[in-house]
């Protein structure tokens, strides 16, 4: 690929890089804190996000996709079973496997999460930055969706 004009070098392109990981993880850590997920374990939270996101599954579909042992996965959905976050049902095709879900209340609970992380951000964006400021920060939204999608 050939460097145009304003291409950064490579000094300047790994500065931006570093800079733009370490900003961008600060700002997953403050979303996180305006989450209020109490004491879930991150592998707990993953197995939330999925059931939520993909839908009912099996431990060992969590397990594959999650990159756990099985054993590992069962440990986790235990303890968000008998935090009465998720659920499960006998597989109709296969008795021996159950089928899990997240619980009314859980869905609840991620949509409460997702609503306050959200609120916390359009306060900072508004408390924090101008309106020509945020207009750049539109901007640079579809910049980052492109790396994001690369």
């Amino acid at each position: 690929m050939r460097q145009r004009p304003h291409d950064l070098d490579d000094a300047g392109a790994s500065s931006l890089a570093s800079e733009l990981r370490s900003v961008v993880g600060k700002l997953k850590r403050r979303l996180r804190e305006q989450a209020n997920l109490g004491d879930l374990t991150w592998p707990q939270l993953l197995v939330l996000k999925r059931l939520e996101h993909d839908g009912p599954a099996t431990v060992s579909t969590l397990a594959r996709a999650e990159g756990m042992r099985p054993q590992s996965m069962s440990a986790n959905v235990s303890a968000l079973e008998a935090a009465g976050l998720i659920s499960g049902a006998p597989d109709p095709n296969d008795g021996r496997q159950t089928i899990l879900c997240v619980t009314p209340a859980c869905r609840e609970s991620i949509e409460a999460a997702r609503a306050a992380r959200e609120d916390w951000l359009l306060a900072a964006i508004r408390e924090h930055l101008a309106p020509p400021e945020q207009a750049q920060l539109a901007s640079a939204l579809e910049l980052l969706k492109r790396i994001a999608d690369a």
